[in-house]
């Protein structure tokens, strides 16, 4: 079955860093673009980075965190992380990781929270 284990998570005051962590179980690892999403309260979950599998990495962001925020992945430990920096009040949002596949099943997410 497929795992997806999101860590990290917490709540930081505006400017800071945190770094959001994937762990991943039930699929070859290797062969799949992964991307990292968030979701606002009430709202759907919406792409904020991906990163290809294969042998070419090639990463994309969405224009609200570029230059803020730098999706990673280790192929020997199957994770996918998601390093922020200079947080704002908008990043406020449940964030979620999973494969670039369609209808993919969903892991619990985690909670990141940026104020004062």
């Amino acid at each position: 079955q497929v795992q997806l284990v999101e860590s990290g998570g917490d709540w930081v005051q505006p400017g800071g860093p945190l770094r959001l962590s994937c762990a991943t179980a039930g699929f070859t690892f290797s062969n799949y673009g992964m991307g990292w999403y968030r979701q606002y309260p009430g709202e759907e979950r919406a792409l904020v980075a991906t990163i290809t599998g294969g042998n070419t990495i090639v990463t994309t962001y969405i224009d609200p965190v570029k230059g803020r925020f730098t999706i990673s992945r280790d192929n020997e430990k199957n994770t996918v992380d998601l390093e922020m920096n200079l947080l704002k009040p908008e990043d406020t949002a449940l964030y979620f990781c999973n494969r670039l596949v369609f209808r993919a099943p969903w892991g619990q997410g985690t909670q990141v929270t940026v104020s004062t």
